[in-house]
Order: structure tokens, then C-alpha cells, then sequence
């Protein structure tokens, strides 16, 4: 106990220093406790939402653990501060990219949208349809085309993430995610014909 009571004493370039020649995880919990108001209203700031602003918190301090033996920190304060803003400026980004996919699958799939006049219980049931529907067509794709598509609409993969995953050259990946949304889009517009 005796130690736990001297790292709390301890000044932040001690704490850092202490940090990075024994990895002790309660430096983290002292840093935690001083400075988890200011991250949080950092990510409050940014996110305006409560629930993912205590979620970034959490995620910002759990990325101490790494970045702490990587870099050097001089003004911890500041540099918290600073990892805790582009923290929520990368979940902003990663958010805006998520409703550009979606409205571009919107866009691209009018078919899959809102019948305003049916009743709640047809239009869910019709939504059901429709997506089983796309889920078909999708299965009728060339297997580079339904792999590339459903990672990139489905899985919300990045163009670099499939051609990791897939081991397609980015040139492959774009011309499948491309010709694959083409097909799908010409052979549901068959279906409703």
C-alpha cells in the first residue's frame, strides 16, 4: 500500500518517467484520476453526447498504455488534452465516412427506401422483402464483386482494408466495389419490372 501511496505523490513528468521504465499500469489509475475530468470534457465537447463521450474517455486512456512508451511528454496536461481532441476528431471522421456509405447506398439503391404509404407492419415486412431481395442479388454477384461489396457497404471496410484482407490490388478492389454495385443496381431494377 505503501507504494500506491507514494506513485499519488509523485509530479506528472515523475509519473511519466516511473511509467516508462516499469510499465506499472497504476501510474495509468493515478493519471486516470486526475486528469478523466478534462478528457471528459474534452470528448463532451466534440461529441455532445454523454455515452460516447465517456466511451472516447475510456478508449483515450486506454491508449496511454501504448503511446506513453512512444513518445516522449513533456506537459502531460497538454498532451492529453491534445491525444483526447484528435481522438474525437478521428470518431467524427470515421462517423461522417459511416453516413457518406450510407447515403451513397441509399443513393444507389432507391429500391431499398421507405414506402410512405403503407402501414407500419406492411412497410416493415416490405422492408424485410427488399433486403432479402438485395441479399440475393448480392449472392448472384462474381465472388471478387460480392466480396469487395459487402466488405465495403456491409462491413464499412476502407479500399486499403480490403486490399489487406482480400490480398486484390486497390485497382481490383475499386473496379469490383464499382462494377459490383452496377450489377446489383441492374439486376434489382429487373426484379421490380
Amino acid at each position: 500500500m505503501e507504494k500506491v501511496h507514494s506513485i499519488n505523490e509523485l509530479d506528472d513528468k515523475q509519473l511519466l518517467l516511473h511509467y516508462r521504465s516499469t510499465a506499472d499500469k497504476q501510474v495509468i489509475a493515478v493519471l486516470y484520476q486526475r486528469y478523466v475530468h478534462l478528457v471528459l470534457g474534452v470528448c463532451m465537447k466534440y461529441l455532445k453526447n454523454r455515452d460516447e463521450a465517456e466511451d472516447a474517455t475510456m478508449q483515450v486512456f486506454e491508449k496511454l498504455l501504448v503511446q506513453l512508451h512512444q513518445y516522449e511528454v513533456n506537459e502531460f496536461k497538454f498532451w492529453i488534452h491534445t491525444v483526447a481532441k484528435n481522438h474525437c476528431l478521428y470518431l467524427l471522421r470515421k462517423q461522417q465516412s459511416h453516413f457518406k456509405n450510407q447515403k451513397e447506398m441509399n443513393k444507389d439503391f432507391p429500391v431499398i427506401m421507405e414506402n410512405e404509404q403503407s402501414s407500419p407492419l406492411d412497410n416493415e415486412n416490405w422492408k424485410n422483402a427488399k433486403l432479402e431481395e438485395m441479399n440475393g442479388a448480392l449472392m448472384q454477384l462474381k465472388e471478387g464483386q460480392k466480396i469487395c461489396v459487402e466488405l465495403f457497404y456491409l462491413q464499412e471496410k476502407s479500399y486499403q482494408e480490403i486490399v489487406d484482407q482480400t490480398g486484390y490490388s486497390m485497382l481490383e478492389v475499386k473496379s469490383f466495389i464499382q462494377n459490383g454495385k452496377r450489377n446489383l443496381k441492374i439486376m434489382l431494377s429487373q426484379n421490380n419490372e
